[in-house]
């Protein structure tokens, strides 16, 4: 498969959104890992009521969860990793996960960002989809990168197309209440036993249908996610192997490491900027989605920003810039630090962090053209080397909606299209999501499917928006590389927590959207010597005089309301 997307943010737990461009990475986001969520919504049908759904309430809403026996996977899910595929693709015993068209022939329009250049309407990739499912698709794609205006102007207009996808990280201003008026209450097709119809969907983990009730209905077809940090630091392996560098294993060995492999006259330096691995190292709460930057800690409600473990990671970052061991791109914020392949290709840099689907993108890249080239994902640690503590991530953060003027039939059609496109691995009708038609997309390379140009141009940002399976992790052309990952998440998630907040559909009252906005900047003007952490110090100061301590108060009662998720 191709690489998940990047993930997005906001207090910097994952690459920002700004930086997600696409390259073949949304192509297969469902099945990588997804993306986490920015903010998020709840209340009534007016959108008028802040805050959260969960509880028995959640319970009356919510799917049955019916496990799919279609296909077995290599490795299970544990420790909130995704499962893992690493045996041989049999692609003459694919399975059958949809055995009868469910579409009713119907049409049904769809805006959905994409980041590249769409393909053509008629293109092999959509007609074969199409008829695979009975449904007639109309792909209405928007540039990725200006996504959340055109959204806002869609959705304020009367003119909003069937189907409207939404990632996590547009959900800002008044996009979250437009979805709560706008889209359709999916509960009467898929609450309950109802969702049993479509038994792709039913296999659709709860915690990513949690995050799918907004205002208190059903309203979102969930792209799922492991749970676990999908951060990873890959470092060169075969250098590392060849020059005897060990792998660090607390934050002390990574500065002495890295000094050893930076020599400026040889145009090699340790890192990129390395602020989202800093964040688990040092057990910082994610900064990715509002509500998880909270916890409970001794009866009182912490945001991330007001802990010492916070400044300890920026003030670790920044002793990598100021001893000189970043890449001088990563300070000036050049192409390398959102597109860091060529140059870590060609060793002008040993170690960056990013989107876990980029350890198999940088390996693929590079199998032909230089063969002795081994990336690696390097263990994540606790800074002082002993027991670590990670916070997990949202289950689920882009979504599909339906128009809630839609027709009972345009509905049904919908589902159909979701039920398709969340088949597992390993099926049919996977196969024609991800790699689409055999000889036009892709063609098969000692039993291992391999996309052709068409079809990275076709098979790209649009099926896999509608809905996605549960988190997997499968790579027919490395195997050993879908085993790495699988395998890193494990060893992350068995020292993960999740916080107070975990796993809720949540929006902030409007007044306090923009309490926060400023210290991704800050954050990355300390690192790089522009601010001084006294300045950080300040802001905390402020943005609690200014909002933060009520929004405290606001997030206790939910808490108080609906209890708390940590574990």
């Amino acid at each position: 498969m191709t690489p998940n997307a990047a993930s997005a943010s906001t207090g910097s737990s994952g690459p920002s959104r700004r930086s997600f461009l696409a390259s073949t990475a949304v192509a297969t986001a469902a099945v990588a890992g997804g993306m986490p969520l920015l903010s998020a919504c709840g209340g009534s049908d007016s959108g008028s009521r802040d805050g959260t759904t969960s509880g028995k309430d959640a319970k009356k809403i919510l799917p049955t969860y019916v496990a799919s026996n279609v296909v077995t996977p290599d490795i299970p899910a544990r420790n909130g990793s995704s499962i893992g595929f690493t045996s041989e693709l049999d692609m003459a015993g694919l399975k059958t996960s949809v055995p009868k068209k469910l579409g009713k022939g119907g049409k049904v329009t769809v805006m959905s960002p994409f980041w590249g250049s769409p393909p053509k309407a008629d293109n092999a990739y959509y007609t074969g989809m199409n008829d695979l499912i009975g449904v007639d698709v109309v792909w209405q794609n928007q540039d990725g990168n200006t996504y959340e205006q055109k959204l806002g102007a869609v959705l304020a207009s009367s003119d909003v197309p069937d189907v409207v996808v939404v990632p996590g990280w547009n959900m800002n201003g008044r996009i979250p209440s437009a979805i709560i008026s706008k889209f359709a209450d999916l509960g009467p097709h898929l609450s309950g036993d109802a969702v049993k119809e479509y038994p792709n969907l039913a296999a659709i983990p709860t915690d990513a249908w949690q995050r799918s009730i907004f205002g208190g209905k059903l309203r979102g077809l969930p792209m799922p996610s492991a749970y676990v940090s999908n951060i990873v630091p890959l470092y060169r392996k075969d250098i590392f192997d060849k020059e005897g560098y060990e792998v660090p294993t607390t934050a002390d060995e990574f500065h002495a490491l890295a000094k050893e492999i930076t020599n400026a006259k040889a145009k090699r330096w340790a890192c990129l900027d390395m602020k989202w691995t800093a964040w688990n190292i040092f057990g910082v709460l994610p900064g990715d989605e509002k509500g998880l930057m909270w916890n409970l800690v001794d009866g009182k409600l912490i945001n991330r920003m007001e802990t010492q473990e916070y400044l300890e990671a920026i003030e670790w970052t920044r002793k990598l810039f100021a001893d000189e061991l970043v890449h001088p791109d990563a300070k000036l914020g050049k192409s390398s630090a959102t597109d860091p392949g060529p140059k870590f290709a060609a060793g002008e840099f040993l170690i960056y962090n990013n989107d876990i689907s980029q350890w198999y993108s940088r390996t693929a890249e590079q199998a032909a053209q230089n063969p002795d080239f081994e990336v690696w994902g390097m263990d994540l640690f606790a800074h002082d080397g002993g027991t670590p503590t990670f916070w997990a991530k949202n289950p689920a953060g882009i979504f599909a909606f339906v128009n809630k003027k839609a027709s009972k039939s345009v509905i049904q059609d919908v589902l159909a299209v979701a039920n398709v496109t969340a088949a597992p691995y390993g099926t049919k009708e996977y196969m024609m999501t991800n790699y689409g038609v055999e000889g036009t997309h892709y063609t098969l390379k000692d039993g291992v499917p391999v996309k052709t140009d068409q079809g990275n141009l076709d098979v790209l940002n649009a099926y896999v928006m509608i809905a996605s399976p549960a988190s997997t992790l499968a790579h027919p052309d490395f195997p050993e590389v879908a085993r790495g990952q699988v395998e890193w998440q494990q060893k992350v998630g068995a020292h993960t927590k999740k916080s107070s907040f975990y796993g809720m559909q949540i929006t902030e009252p409007s007044r306090w959207a923009n309490l926060s906005s400023d210290f991704e900047q800050l954050e990355d003007d300390i690192i790089r010597g522009r601010k001084k952490i006294g300045d950080m110090q300040q802001a905390v100061s402020d943005w609690k005089s200014k909002g933060g301590d009520q929004l405290r108060d606001w997030y206790q009662k939910i808490l108080d309301e609906n209890g708390s998720a940590a574990s």
